[in-house]
């Protein structure tokens, strides 16, 4: 999968790590280090701060919030 694809996905609000993993095979972690090395230190940052701690890019923290 080319990484123009996955930084498209990881800029996706609505597609979980998860689902990157499943289409991928690349753990959130690999996903990191791609939008990182690929991405310039601004953007790179302005992506993890959207990310971090938002409950629809974790599908278990999505599931937990809203199965109570």
């Amino acid at each position: 999968m080319l990484n123009n694809d996955v930084i498209g996905m990881a800029w996706a609000d609505r597609i979980s790590f998860e689902e990157i993993k499943k289409k991928t095979g690349l753990s959130e972690k690999e996903v990191i280090k791609v939008m990182r090395t690929n991405l310039k230190r601004k953007s790179y940052l302005l992506w993890r701060k959207r990310v971090r701690g938002r409950l629809t890019k974790h599908r278990k923290l999505f599931k937990s919030k809203f199965s109570n």
